[in-house]
């Protein structure tokens, strides 16, 4: 639901609301967050709320250490899981420096950005996710281990998938909240979940992958279980993949499948780093249904891009190499910029690898690209990237690759 300003403030009356969470997240999209009163709105939606960088990971030293949050009353939500009385909401923040300017490593305003100039271009995106995840045991301290919280395999159900109920908690919580999940079942990892979301307006989707996070981490702590969604939680084991969903709609109703496809095979070891931004994220390249190479096809599971069987408004691009541990806001605005630059330089795309890339001959595979094998290979195709200088600043590409 979409509020105003004067709408929030009357809800707080209303729903007795007690605590206002206004949540954002660093560079790498850990989400951060800080409690104000309810009599602290008016301020909050006036002039911001004042917070430390210096101690946010890449927002500053303590030279000019103050920056401000601004609410976005669109994204108001309640917490459910909180008491009923007294209640506890969140919205999500843009980011700003004292002087009112955009701060550059708000990426959340770079994805706002990202859409405003898609739609000045005649061009409106769709995102939907899936992300996966892993339930483990705590150890009698309270710590996680990495035993899995059940032993089940793909789409196996109860009473050897264990997640069932964590799942069905998670979904509930999640409509509660105004988010609707569109299927949930169990991976192919023991104690390996997966949930999936229907499409929205790119911010939307950010915004509720941001939230599909932490409501998954806080049902699991509820239930004395730990969620991980680390790219490679067990070594010998699937990975956790994050699958992004795309569509482009253009305003002259041109199909726009064959450019968008290409523009993303074109930028996307450029973009890469952003898409898996940890060392770990690149052990899970090329095994478990995790892609390796530059390719794509319709349905195939092998590619880095696959076209899902579906027709009309379900049409749609699915990139599988990202992983839960991108920021969502970065992922999606990059991948925006790939189709637009794709579109408007009328890429022409490959010929479809109608192959199964992980039984494939050598000879076969020799003839694709490939995606960085490790994070520094990933760091260097950035740098040297005009796309990544284009649009992402460059005080993010060095706080990323450790400049």
């Amino acid at each position: 639901m979409k509020y105003s300003k004067e709408e929030v403030l009357q809800y707080m009356q209303e729903e007795d609301v007690k605590f206002i969470r206004l949540a954002f997240c660093d560079v790498f999209g850990k989400q951060k967050n800080i409690s104000i009163m309810p009599q602290e709105l008016c301020r909050a939606f006036e002039h911001g709320i004042a917070i430390d960088a210096s101690a946010v990971a890449g927002f500053g030293d303590e030279s000019h250490s103050d920056l401000f949050l601004h609410p976005d009353p669109d994204t108001l939500m309640p917490l459910p899981w909180r008491p009923e009385h007294g209640r506890v909401v969140r919205m999500f923040c843009s980011i700003t420096y004292p002087d009112g300017t955009i701060f550059e490593c708000d990426t959340r305003s770079l994805l706002k950005k990202a859409v405003h100039e898609a739609e000045q271009a005649g061009y409106q995106f769709f995102f939907g996710a899936e992300q996966e995840f892993y339930l483990f045991h705590l150890d009698e301290n309270g710590n996680p281990t990495k035993i899995p919280y059940d032993h089940a395999s793909y789409m196996d159900m109860a009473p050897e998938d264990k997640g069932e109920n964590i799942r069905r908690e998670v979904c509930l919580t999640l409509e509660q909240m105004g988010i609707f999940p569109e299927s949930s079942h169990h991976e192919e990892g023991p104690g390996q979940n997966e949930i999936d979301f229907r499409y929205s307006d790119p911010l939307a989707a950010a915004d509720n992958s941001m939230t599909f996070q932490t409501v998954v981490k806080t049902i699991a702590g509820l239930n004395g279980i730990f969620a991980d969604f680390s790219p490679k939680p067990l070594e010998n084991e699937a990975g956790n993949g994050f699958h992004i969903n795309m569509s482009v709609k253009s305003s002259d109703g041109t199909d726009h499948m064959d450019s968008m496809i290409a523009g993303l095979l074109d930028k996307i070891s450029d973009m890469t780093v952003f898409l898996n931004p940890t060392a770990d994220s690149y052990r899970r390249f090329g095994c478990n249904k995790a892609p390796k190479y530059i390719s794509w096809s319709s349905e195939n599971r092998s590619q880095l891009i696959r076209v899902p069987a579906a027709i009309g408004r379900y049409r749609r691009v699915e990139l599988r190499s990202p992983d839960p541990s991108a920021n969502t806001y970065l992922a999606f605005a990059l991948m925006i910029y790939a189709v637009l630059e794709g579109v408007q330089n009328n890429l022409a795309l490959p010929p479809a690898a109608d192959i199964n890339l992980y039984r494939a001959e050598a000879s076969v595979l020799s003839g694709f690209g490939q995606l960085p094998k490790n994070f520094e290979a990933a760091c260097d195709a950035a740098a040297h990237s005009d796309f990544i200088l284009k649009y992402i600043p460059k005080t993010i590409l060095d706080i990323y690759c450790g400049q």
